[in-house]
């Protein structure tokens, strides 16, 4: 198999099950702090269908990912009604903090099946679908690591920013609010427009990268403990 199309085939399934599990888990912590709305519109499926959006999830990822460009993307987001909480300023933090939390949750878990699969392997030639699996364990482990970090970064629309709203003042929440229209375009600027304009200017490798990595070195001694390496 072409090498491009084996490792694009690694990432497909690591990165459509992140993404699926990260806005599902934002629509049942919703539901469980008083708002339905994810699952009256029958958001809460595991049908990568229902949370793929074409543009964010595909065709943006995969253009930056040609010219070289930080990579990012979003899926069709899940609808909450913030005045449908019951507690709308804890429910929100809680809301946006469940998508992260879960890539995080999901991270250990790829962790301990690819040290179960090193186990099982032992010190034999593993064949090539193991090999396959054990790179789609070990992409997995990195999107969701990366898929939570990112997603904490305060910047509107992202999960970080609901977080910090909550955590403000009120006055200083309502006008940081206020940024929220901005959101997309300022992302860009910030993740596209300034690293082109200005060399060295990478948020994602100056303020994302560095954590994912210290956090993937400790969920890969997870995964060397559980294979008892």
């Amino acid at each position: 198999m072409n090498e491009t199309l084996y490792n694009a085939a690694a990432l497909i399934v690591p990165l459509i099950v992140a993404i699926v599990f990260h806005e599902v888990s934002h629509g049942l912590v919703a539901n469980m702090l008083g708002d339905p709305t994810a699952k009256e519109r029958q958001r809460l499926s595991l049908n990568p269908f229902r949370h793929v959006d074409p543009v964010g999830t595909v065709i943006l990822p995969g253009l930056l990912a040609l010219v070289k460009a930080p990579v990012f993307g979003w899926a069709k987001p899940v609808p909450v009604i913030k005045q449908r909480l019951r507690n709308p300023r804890f429910g929100m933090m809680a809301v946006a903090a469940a998508g992260p939390g879960s890539n995080l949750v999901l991270a250990a878990a790829g962790a301990v099946l690819l040290g179960l699969l090193v186990r099982g392997v032992g010190d034999t030639q593993p064949v090539e679908p193991v090999r396959f699996i054990a790179l789609n364990l070990s992409n997995f482990l990195s999107i969701n690591i990366f898929l939570a970090l990112f997603n904490l970064l305060p910047i509107p629309p992202f999960d970080g920013s609901h977080i910090v709203e909550g955590l403000l003042p009120p006055r200083a929440a309502a006008a940081y609010d206020k940024l929220r229209p901005l959101g997309f375009p300022l992302v860009f600027v910030l993740l596209i427009g300034l690293p082109y304009l200005i060399p060295g200017f990478d948020l994602v490798s100056r303020v994302v990268v560095p954590p994912v990595e210290w956090l993937g070195g400790h969920y890969l001694a997870l995964a060397q403990a559980v294979a008892g390496r």
